[in-house]
């Protein structure tokens, strides 16, 4: 099927999300059966333990549960702090946290101590960023110390679900930021799976999670078929290992590779990936090591996870650095 579709769906009873284009999965989105707080997540934290040389600070965020805060400048231990979860955390690791709060919808972004009210730049015709600038003028006309971001899903939105969804943003957000507690807690949970996909996602919805099933399964498996290369995406406790396998010599390996940068993104996003990744790649001339470099910062730049390229080993292995914003496919299938 040519398009995107969105499939909604169950995954063991719980709330899952498939991103589908052309009739390949592109995006994957399963809950974990736990508790684990997930990125969007709230909490009054209590500042704890500053660690001297790196800058952050441990917190307190109830539920038993320790967050890691990178940025402790004139933070104090004992100080009550909103913060919100950033990030997947590995086991035994702290919450990663932030005090740089954002109240996220489908439709707009509320940003405490962030004054101001704007449009998302990918909306460039000016008759309708004023339209959408005098719809939320008028639905939140005093702000505060607060400000309003209109994401690009506005650009033909109906005034009437515009006004429904920035309202009940505004709500949430002005319930939170009211909040005068003194004890670590969890405020408000963050977006499950499927609330995540229609906030974040657009194309035709559908709940036929049985056209998906074998795609997902399949994502049980290490290896990735390309053609006459195979890649293997292994996760370890210390990093991840890519490694590129092909039968042809010569400019096969450089092919191989390409091939590998090309599909190396939605292999990490479906897979829930991150941290370090280190690439084995097949062997090629050093001299095509700047092609290789150009393919695969073109193919990172329309995914959506910070991947940032550190580069070569004296291995001739390829490193990079991904967020973590997602608990592995291995937790949650």
């Amino acid at each position: 099927m040519k398009g995107t579709q969105i499939v909604l769906g169950q995954h063991d009873g719980r709330p899952a999300a498939a991103r589908v284009v052309d009739g390949r999965l592109d995006d994957l989105l399963i809950d974990a059966a736990d508790d684990t707080p997930v990125p969007g997540t709230l909490f009054r934290a209590i500042c704890d333990r500053p660690v001297k040389g790196q800058g952050g600070m441990f917190v307190r965020l109830g539920d038993g549960l320790t967050g890691w805060h990178r940025n402790a400048k004139g933070l104090a231990p004992g100080q009550v702090l909103l913060v919100q979860v950033t990030g997947h955390a590995e086991p035994g690791k702290a919450v990663p946290v932030t005090d740089r709060i954002l109240f996220k919808s489908r439709y707009c972004i509320v940003t405490p101590e962030a004054p101001g009210l704007n449009v998302a730049r990918s909306i460039d015709e000016d008759t309708v960023r004023d339209r959408l600038l005098e719809i939320a003028d008028g639905i939140v006309p005093d702000r505060g110390r607060s400000g309003i971001i209109l994401r690009s899903a506005c650009a033909e939105v109906s005034e009437a679900d515009l006004a429904d969804d920035l309202s009940a943003t505004w709500g949430v957000a002005m319930r939170v930021l009211a909040d005068t507690g003194q004890d670590a807690e969890r405020l408000f949970d963050g977006p499950d799976a499927q609330e995540l996909a229609w906030r974040d996602w657009e194309g035709a919805p559908s709940d036929d999670w049985d056209s998906v099933a074998d795609q997902i399964d399949a994502l049980r498996s290490s290896a990735v078929t390309l053609g006459t290369t195979t890649i293997h995406v292994e996760p370890t406790r210390a990093l991840v290992a890519v490694d590129v396998n092909t039968p042809e010599g010569g400019a096969g390996g450089l092919r191989a590779n390409l091939a590998m940068a090309k599909e190396l993104p939605r292999q990490l996003r479906l897979r829930g990936l991150g941290g370090q990744i280190v690439l084995d790649l097949a062997p090629m001339p050093k001299k095509d090591r700047k092609g290789f470099e150009s393919a695969l910062r073109t193919a990172f730049r329309s995914d959506p996870v910070e991947t940032s390229l550190i580069g070569w080993t004296p291995l001739g292995h390829f490193e990079l650095t991904r967020r973590r914003e997602r608990r592995p496919l291995t937790e949650v299938l």
